[in-house]
């Protein structure tokens, strides 16, 4: 059996659209810059109000990556 060993970074990512939209826009800013991305948990949800209406939808989440040997 294989051993790894990760490790846990936080990000936030913000969108204009929706939630969805924040995390996909924050996965693949991830992606784009660490290797190895195996998972992420959403730890919290923001929405930013403008004028009383939602300006944008924010998200924080912590995205796992396995290092490399």
């Amino acid at each position: 059996m294989a051993t790894s060993v990760a490790r846990i970074t936080t990000i936030t990512a913000r969108s204009e659209k929706s939630f969805e939209d924040a995390v996909r826009v924050g996965v693949e800013r991830a992606n784009s810059t660490l290797r190895n991305v195996s998972g992420a948990w959403i730890k919290e949800q923001k929405l930013h109000i403008v004028d009383g209406k939602v300006g944008a939808y924010q998200v924080t989440m912590e995205v796992t990556f396995v290092l490399d040997d």
